[in-house]
């Protein structure tokens, strides 16, 4: 890996859609900011829920009904131009908008030119991405009208990325040296990029999975050796369990690298699932501290903690499906069998959470997904095939005997694993926990 000159020893913040979702958000961002006084790379998601917007204007695109596409993506450049009418005025309002109006342009041409549409997943990061790259230029230009001088990072630069479309892969080398580069002989203590987005070598745009701004923060925090990841949320910190979800969570203070790998794997969405590994490589801490009350130490993740966490922590994965699979002849699964099943949910990128398996039965809990059907057509081929939608996976690590009977036994179990510190169970979607 080459050594570049940049601002060093840095700290990574990360802020989510959450976070950005209003002017009020943007402020308070630049307030966070302004109070570190050393060099900052500063992540940013999509505002509020334009993620998932821009994926229903995929959705009208894919179906070639460009009008409709138009029209859902009008409603995203208004909510963009309130914001920036929200906190720009004069001239760097004028700024602001000629740079998102660029941004909106291409994401206009994209509609209005594209002939074939037959890869789904190619057009998701062409199209997608495009709500980081919004965000970030708001929060850019708010932080400079502050008074903090910092540099705009377009990360499809930086990150050099396969091309496994909406899960893409980073290159270590070739992205330290672009992300170096873009860094190098600042004047500037302040850095903004976006999540979310890479490109490949060719300069294709690609995404890193969904939630993936978490993972682009722990990359930045691993190829810059940065001090320190935080993870900026709307939440206290890691609890036992989504507050949504369910309504006795406590705090907890502290977690080791392999706890956090677990949460993070059994669906938490706190962390994302990869962005643990870069960071517990080269020892940063990870924060998880809340936005709206900066003052509050929120959770570290770590390699050592000073105390176990004590209480059972829960995560549950909704929209799941449990499918079965077992040969049309009763015959052994057996393992060259395994490898056939297995690259069909791959083949489709259809991701498995839990797998449990018998003599002549194989059942795996996967997210839903638009591949779904396809995926059982294909295993229908030479297997017989069953499966159950409208399920949820919950993992309840560090169970005790309280916990174990009052999730176990209830009403509309299918499925149940345990092990000595962990139970997961598969159960008919429920509207409380």
């Amino acid at each position: 890996m080459q050594t570049q000159s940049y601002p060093n020893p840095l700290r990574v913040y990360k802020f989510g859609g959450a976070s950005v979702r209003s002017a009020e958000g943007v402020e308070n961002l630049s307030r966070i900011v302004a109070a570190q006084p050393g060099p900052l790379f500063v992540v940013v998601s999509a505002m509020g829920k334009t993620t998932n917007a821009l994926e229903t204007v995929l959705e009208a695109f894919m179906g070639y009904r460009d009008a409709e596409a138009l029209n859902r993506f009008e409603a995203i450049e208004q909510m963009h131009r309130a914001m920036m009418e929200a906190l720009f005025t004069g001239t760097a309002r004028q700024t602001a908008e000629a740079r998102l109006d660029d941004l909106f342009a291409q994401v206009r041409r994209w509609i209005g030119s594209a002939t074939s549409r037959d890869d789904y997943d190619r057009w998701y990061d062409r199209l997608v991405g495009y709500g980081e790259l919004f965000s970030t230029v708001i929060v850019s230009l708010y932080l400079q009208e502050q008074g903090i001088p910092n540099r705009w990072i377009d990360m499809r630069q930086c990150f050099v990325t396969d091309s496994r479309y909406r899960e893409a892969n980073i290159n270590i080398d070739r992205s330290a040296e672009r992300l170096q580069q873009a860094l190098a002989g600042a004047s500037e203590r302040v850095f903004v990029g976006q999540g979310f987005i890479g490109a490949t070598a060719a300069g294709h745009p690609t995404t890193l999975g969904r939630e993936g701004s978490d993972y682009s923060a722990a990359m930045v925090g691993y190829l810059l050796d940065a001090e320190s990841v935080t993870i900026w949320k709307d939440v206290e910190g890691i609890l036992n369990g989504d507050p949504r979800l369910f309504d006795d969570t406590v705090y907890i203070p502290q977690l080791t690298y392999l706890d956090a790998i677990e949460l993070a794997y059994s669906g938490a969405q706190v962390i994302h699932p990869k962005t643990i590994k870069p960071l517990q490589n080269k020892h940063i801490p990870l924060y998880v501290r809340p936005f709206s009350d900066p003052g509050k130490p929120g959770t570290v993740i770590c390699g050592r903690i000073d105390r176990p966490v004590g209480v059972p922590i829960r995560i549950l994965k909704q929209r799941q499906v449990l499918v079965s699979v077992r040969p049309k002849d009763f015959s052994f699964v057996l393992e060259e069998r395994l490898g056939d099943i297995f690259a069909v949910f791959q083949q489709y990128h259809l991701k498995i959470n839990l797998i449990q398996s018998s003599a002549v039965n194989l059942s795996v809990c996967v997210d839903e997904s638009r591949y779904l059907e396809r995926v059982i057509d294909t295993l229908q081929v030479d297997f017989r095939v069953v499966y159950n939608q409208g399920v949820e996976l919950l993992t309840v690590r560090g169970y005790d005997e309280a916990s174990y009977d009052r999730y176990v036994e209830a009403p509309g179990v299918m499925l149940v694993q345990k092990t000595r510190r962990t139970v997961r169970l598969v159960r008919k979607a429920q509207m409380s926990c």
